[in-house]
């Protein structure tokens, strides 16, 4: 396949995303969530959603006219590990290696097992040729590259089995929100999407806050309330439960709203249904700060991206195309291989 028929297939596999119908969306969201109470409706159709972003034909065309694609006479098999902390989460990296003309060999997690074949299978009903370029396997063994996602501690086993071969492979991060004092209701409310979105479990959800001040805080939670649906989610608010009464049993000081509770905390990645966060005296110990922990941070949200190298709230689940999962350039990756 040409680059231009790759292209045309997946901006085709959007058109399909798009048009599902009401019936065919709720039997599919009901299969993901059976295999994962985490991923309900809701959250399935945000993930869907945010994949019609990538899947626009003139943002695809954009987003690889940067690159020099040679001619691929053998394609290369590229392990893939998924993870499945939040639906789809893996499928930028199958795009990638499929848009660079190699075959991907993919592990699924035992978390997202329906969506990703569900999306495998409509991509092959539209693009029958890449049947031969996709192959769901057990064990990765022996490929040209892996492409591998998961923990700290995963990442030790991953260097150890895959260090030998090319490869690329992410550890954990998380993101955070920073305060500039003059937020209102709205920015909140936008900030709380990027908190709540796929109920935290995401790299790119903000599980930290930096304030001037804790009078915010108050203001924050009250603002909040519109969110409290989240709780809906049995699995969520047993982890609110279970951290408040620790909190209690502890006599931990913290603020709490009913299904969000804010502690004061110098770490980054906060337990489900928990926020840190750290007070900050200006504007250059924050950058100073940031800057030192930029190997554990996926993205940074302000209100309306004042900070530096933030983006806004309410954006930190829209990455584009070219935001590469921890600033690695998976695409970069596999042409030069």
């Amino acid at each position: 396949m040409t680059l231009e028929e790759r292209i045309e297939a997946f901006a085709e596999l959007g058109e399909l995303i798009k048009d599902i119908s009401e019936e065919n969306f709720l039997a599919l969201s009901r299969r993901v969530e059976n295999t994962n109470n985490w991923f309900t409706p809701e959250q399935t159709k945000n993930a869907l959603d945010g994949l019609l972003v990538f899947l626009d034909r003139e943002s695809l065309t954009k987003w690889l006219s940067k690159y020099h694609f040679p001619e691929v006479l053998e394609p290369k098999s590229i392990g893939i590990l998924m993870a499945g902390n939040i639906p789809a989460v893996g499928f930028h990296d199958l795009m990638c290696v499929l848009m660079s003309g190699h075959r991907a060999c993919i592990k699924l997690s035992s978390s997202d097992q329906f969506l990703i074949k569900w999306l495998i299978e409509k991509l092959i009903s539209v693009a029958p040729r890449f049947e031969l370029m996709i192959s769901v396997e057990e064990m990765l063994k022996n490929k040209d590259a892996y492409i591998a996602t998961g923990s700290d501690n995963s990442a030790r086993y991953f260097d150890y089995y895959f260090g030998k071969y090319p490869h690329i492979i992410r550890k954990n991060r998380t993101s955070v929100g920073i305060f500039e004092g003059g937020e209102t209701v709205a920015d909140f409310r936008e900030l709380a999407k990027d908190i709540f979105q796929y109920y935290g479990l995401g790299c790119r959800n903000v599980s930290k806050i930096f304030v001037p001040n804790r009078e915010m805080l108050i203001s924050f939670l009250d603002a909040i309330e519109v969110y409290s649906n989240v709780a809906s989610n049995h699995k969520y608010f047993h982890n609110y439960e279970y951290n408040k009464s620790i909190f209690l049993v502890n006599k931990e000081e913290h603020l709490d709203n009913g299904f969000l509770i804010l502690q004061e905390n110098k770490g980054l990645v906060s337990p489900i249904s928990v926020l840190y966060y750290e007070i900050y005296q200006n504007q250059t110990d924050m950058e100073e700060l940031i800057n030192g922990l930029s190997s554990k941070i996926q993205c940074v949200v302000s209100r309306k991206g004042w900070f530096p190298e933030s983006i806004p709230f309410g954006q930190a689940q829209c990455p584009t195309l070219g935001e590469y999962a921890d600033g690695i350039d998976t695409m970069a990756f596999l042409n030069n291989l």
